[in-house]
């Protein structure tokens, strides 16, 4: 929206003024609340904001789709938002280093095609729901956090915010907080640790794929 660049004359009308107090107070509204899908010169923001808008568009049409075609529809936006090889080091730990490198593509594989069939399966449907990023970023050192929120027509709303790094194309999200701070990579982690302690790696790799093909059983 554009606004006239010179000073304000003397004989301008206080209606005049009014309009442009208005429309002033209109933009600043909206940078707080701009949704998803919306230009952001953040990066960051704008990461979550993409991601955000090809998961609705699947919802939207998961009524006529197979958890297998969402999957497929998902894949390269997760991909693209999330850094997978950084978060399956990060959730299996410090026993990262001891495993050989052919197992480790092979949990980075398993833990990305179980991450996207995650989303695939819980987002099945569409009741109205709407993403709402805030436009501005929290800084944590090199990292930042993008915090969002899940509007649905019943019930609070859901708060996911999104722990992102700098990677050579961007940003690219390394955790997801639940309610803020719940996080994920620390639950996976839980869960890994005792995987790889009972079974090595080939067991937490065989736990990743069982796990991912249940979820992408058709219903």
């Amino acid at each position: 929206m554009a606004f006239d660049q010179h000073m304000d004359s003397p004989e301008m009308t206080l209606s005049s003024h009014r309009r442009r107090v208005v429309l002033s107070m209109l933009c600043i509204g909206l940078s707080f609340a701009a949704p998803a899908g919306a230009a952001d010169t953040d990066p960051a923001i704008a990461r979550i904001r993409s991601f955000y808008d090809a998961l609705l568009d699947t919802m939207k049409q998961a009524s006529r789709t197979s958890v297998r075609t969402r999957y497929d529809r998902l894949a390269p936006a997760v991909r693209a938002t999330f850094d997978l090889p950084a978060m399956t080091r990060i959730a299996v730990g410090p026993a990262w280093t001891t495993i050989p490198a052919p197992e480790q593509q092979a949990l980075i594989e398993q833990f990305g095609r179980l991450t996207i069939a995650t989303y695939a399966n819980r987002f099945d449907g569409y009741s109205g729901e709407r993403f709402e990023v805030d436009s501005a970023v929290e800084t944590r050192g090199a990292n930042r956090i993008v915090h969002s929120q899940i509007i649905r027509t019943k019930g609070d709303p859901v708060v996911l915010n999104y722990l992102v790094h700098p990677v050579d194309d961007g940003w690219k999200a390394i955790d997801v907080y639940l309610t803020g701070t719940i996080s994920e990579l620390a639950t996976r982690r839980s869960e890994f640790g005792t995987l790889l302690r009972d079974g090595g790696p080939a067991s937490l790799i065989e736990s990743l794929r069982q796990r991912a093909d249940r979820m992408l059983q058709p219903t």
